[in-house]
C-alpha cells in the first residue's frame, strides 16, 4: 500500500489517515507532499490514478484500489483488518464513536477557519468567535461524556486508542497550539494523544519540515 500525505505540520486530514494506515497495522509506504508547492501540483497533472481525490489528500493506493477521503481510508482499512481494530466491541461505545468521528468529519467549521492545525505555533490569548467558542463547549462534552461513560478501560476516549481518537487528535494539536485553556479531564486525555508514539513521530516530523503555507501562518492572538 502507499499512503500519499501532505505537510505534516498543516495538514490534519492527512494526520487522520495516516494514523488510520499505522492502527491498521499494516505496512504502507508513505509519500509526503508540499500540497501548495509546484511538484504536487505538477504531480496531479501526470498522474491520472489522481484524479479521483480531486488532487486532495489524503489518498490510499492498494493494488488497483484508489481510496481518498480520510475517513472512507479508515474504513477501507477496517475492512482489510476487522473492524474491532477500530472500533470499540460495545454496541452503545461504538454508536457514540460512530456518531462523534462523523460529527467531526463534518463540523466544527468555526474552530478550523480561526484555528488551523500548526504544530510548530504557539499562540496564546487568541480571541475566539462564538462559532468557534461554540465548538469547544461542543468537543469537551463529547470528551467528557466518552470518557465517563465507556473511557475505564485507558487514557483515551473509549478507553483504548480507536477511530474516534484517530478523528479528535488534530483538535488536540489544535488546543495545544492556541492555548484553548481545558478543564483536567481533558488535558489527561490530550496528554495520552499528545504523547501517543505516533503521535510524537508525526509531531517530531512536522517540526523539521522546511515548507510554510503563509495562509496558516497569519493567525494572530
Amino acid at each position: 500500500m502507499k499512503l500519499i500525505i501532505g505537510n505534516k505540520n498543516y495538514s490534519s486530514w492527512s494526520l487522520r489517515g495516516w494514523l488510520a494506515a499505522k492502527q491498521s497495522g499494516l505496512s504502507f509506504e508513505e509519500l509526503t507532499v508540499h500540497i501548495d508547492g509546484d511538484d504536487w501540483q505538477a504531480m496531479k497533472r501526470q498522474e491520472g490514478d489522481f484524479q479521483p481525490s480531486a488532487g486532495k489528500v489524503p489518498v490510499l493506493w492498494d493494488d488497483d484500489v484508489v481510496v481518498w477521503d480520510s475517513l472512507a481510508i479508515l474504513e477501507y482499512l477496517a475492512d482489510k483488518v476487522g473492524r474491532e481494530r477500530f472500533w470499540p466491541k460495545d454496541d452503545a461505545a461504538r454508536g457514540m464513536a460512530r456518531a462523534m468521528v462523523a460529527e467531526m468529519h463534518s463540523s466544527y467549521l468555526g474552530l478550523r477557519r480561526q484555528c488551523p492545525m500548526n504544530i510548530r505555533r504557539r499562540i496564546e490569548g487568541i480571541q475566539l468567535t462564538d462559532e468557534a467558542r461554540s465548538d469547544i463547549v461542543r468537543i469537551l462534552g463529547l470528551w467528557a461524556e466518552a470518557r465517563a461513560r465507556f473511557g475505564a478501560g485507558g487514557p483515551f476516549l473509549f478507553g483504548t486508542f480507536c477511530a474516534a481518537d484517530i478523528f479528535y487528535a488534530p483538535v488536540v494539536s489544535r488546543f495545544v497550539t492556541y492555548g484553548i485553556g481545558v478543564p483536567g479531564f481533558a488535558q489527561a486525555y490530550m496528554q495520552a494523544v499528545w504523547e501517543h508514539d505516533w503521535m510524537q513521530h508525526w509531531i517530531r516530523e512536522a517540526e523539521n519540515e522546511e515548507w510554510t503555507i503563509e495562509q496558516f501562518e497569519m493567525v494572530e492572538a
